[in-house]
């Protein structure tokens, strides 16, 4: 007994590969050597053959490198390991923007871009997160260094915060646009000077005044006030060249004496659409839009939501 010591001969499909003397110890050495040769977010290994061990009474003059056994094992059982890798995303509403490797850099940047949110934007509705994530594909782990990342997510976190400031005015400019009957008018037709409202009396006129005229230079684009369809895009006796829009709910819109008209019966044209071009045509005096807004056949003031 004392020309022998006991160790643990390893062995890999049969083959002998060298002597160990602590069978945990060498585990981690082999688990260290797998990680290393990774190089990082490894989170667990499976083997699919592991290594054998019989302990076995040997020279006590034999000299052994478990770190060189290890670095053969793993060697050996490379193609054969399932390997399982962890790294964080990090999300803006649940769209995910950039990785890092570790739950500690994530929740540094996140800490640091929510605090800026805050000064910036106490309102927002944006919310930062983050998502562990695993995979067994090594070629799907792509991650950024802290910083990288950091501003990545902070330029399309400044994106989003702007383009929510966009939409909260939008929807309340859409809030505050005057209603008819249900239709929201986004826009006046033009910009002019009133010369003639509804209601008025005129000698050029067989009746009141059935809408509005709005004096403006000949060619003066001139937008329609609602989305909608087409009903007529004709010369119309004293209305001259006449564009007809139905917005439905009853509610169209006129635009007459127009020099030109860019759209045709049929055609959909959306709200803020230039769809003619100030003129003098038909019963006129001069240069304008006749504008008029009617529901369900009866024309009603527009100064009660536009030109007040």
């Amino acid at each position: 007994m004392i020309k022998y010591k006991p160790m643990y001969n390893v062995t890999i499909s049969g083959e002998e590969i060298g002597y160990v003397q602590d069978i945990d110890a060498f585990s981690e050495s082999l688990k260290n050597e797998i990680i290393e040769n990774e190089d990082k977010n490894v989170d667990s290994i499976s083997i699919s053959e592991n290594p054998e061990y019989e302990l076995k009474l040997v020279d006590r003059t034999l000299q052994t490198n478990e770190e060189d056994i290890a670095e053969t094992v793993a060697q050996d059982i490379k193609d054969d390991l399932s390997i399982t890798y962890k790294y964080y995303d990090i999300a803006l509403n649940n769209e995910t923007i950039d990785s890092v490797d570790t739950f500690e850099e994530a929740e540094q940047i996140v800490n640091d871009l929510n605090q800026q949110k805050n000064d910036e934007d106490a309102e927002s509705e944006l919310n930062l997160s983050i998502i562990e994530k695993y995979t067994t594909d090594k070629n799907a782990v792509k991650t950024d260094d802290v910083e990288v990342a950091k501003n990545n997510i902070q330029t399309q976190l400044e994106t989003k915060i702007q383009e929510e400031k966009e939409r909260k005015e939008e929807e309340e400019r859409i809030k505050n646009m005057p209603d008819v009957n249900g239709i929201k008018l986004a826009t006046a037709p033009i910009e002019g000077t009133i010369t003639s409202r509804f209601g008025e009396i005129s000698r050029l006129r067989v009746s009141t005044h059935t809408g509005l005229d709005i004096g403006a230079k000949t060619g003066t684009p001139i937008k329609v006030v609602a989305a909608g369809t087409v009903i007529i895009a004709k010369y119309t006796g004293s209305y001259g060249n006449l564009v007809k829009i139905d917005h439905g709910n009853g509610v169209e819109t006129w635009y007459g004496h127009t020099s030109k008209m860019y759209v045709k019966a049929g055609q959909q044209v959306s709200a803020g659409e230039v769809i003619a071009a100030v003129g003098s045509t038909g019963n006129s005096t001069g240069p304008h839009l006749h504008f008029e807004i009617r529901v369900n056949g009866n024309d009603v003031d527009p100064q009660n939501y536009l030109y007040k």
